[in-house]
């Protein structure tokens, strides 16, 4: 008994068969046109990579049916994932944007004459141990950059870095009631 070979299926006519259909079946669930053709053509491209491996006998219909089906349940978990991180993120900005509100608010300019500021702000750095001032005020102060002061120093630009970490630090600690001022100060 000889064997026959299984007949391969005419990829063009199904695809003028089933594409529209399955778009339109996709696009009722995933809405927009974009997605819903993404989905149907990564599912007809796949189906094109692998026509040899189709038996003529499949039910090409209910394949592409469950497959679209599956695609769409797929890229909706998706989009339920991604709103939710963006809602999250959402809410973490606004938060944020609040506390700012609140400090801003609670800042107020008229017990800070610009002479005060001045003051407040060379206290807490006079504070700062000494070669950590000296680095922190050729950095923000005279505008001198990381590895210039390294240089002039004869230190290695980690140690430079490593002073402003703990510049930073301390005076987050020292002017934390002044948040906005601590903002421009190091920004």
């Amino acid at each position: 008994m000889q064997k026959t070979e299984p007949k391969m299926v005419d990829f063009e006519e199904i695809y003028r068969t089933y594409y529209p259909r399955m778009k339109r079946f996709a696009q009722e669930y995933v809405v927009r046109e974009e997605d819903a053709e993404n989905i149907t053509q990564d599912i007809f491209m796949e189906l094109w990579e692998s026509r040899a491996l189709i038996p003529s006998h499949t039910n090409l219909f209910s394949f592409l049916f469950t497959t679209v089906k599956n695609r769409c349940t797929d890229f909706l978990r998706h989009q339920v994932v991604v709103q939710k991180t963006g809602d999250k993120m959402q809410r973490w900005y606004q938060q944020q944007m609040s506390l700012k509100f609140q400090s801003l608010e609670q800042f107020d300019e008229q017990i800070f004459g610009e002479s005060d500021v001045d003051v407040v702000v060379q206290k807490a750095i006079r504070e700062l141990p000494d070669r950590c001032r000296q680095i922190f005020v050729m950095n923000k102060l005279e505008g001198k950059k990381q590895k210039d002061i390294a240089k002039e120093l004869d230190i290695s630009i980690n140690t430079v870095e490593t002073q402003m970490g703990i510049a930073y630090k301390r005076l987050r600690e020292s002017l934390k009631e002044y948040l906005p001022l601590l903002i421009f100060l190091l920004g």
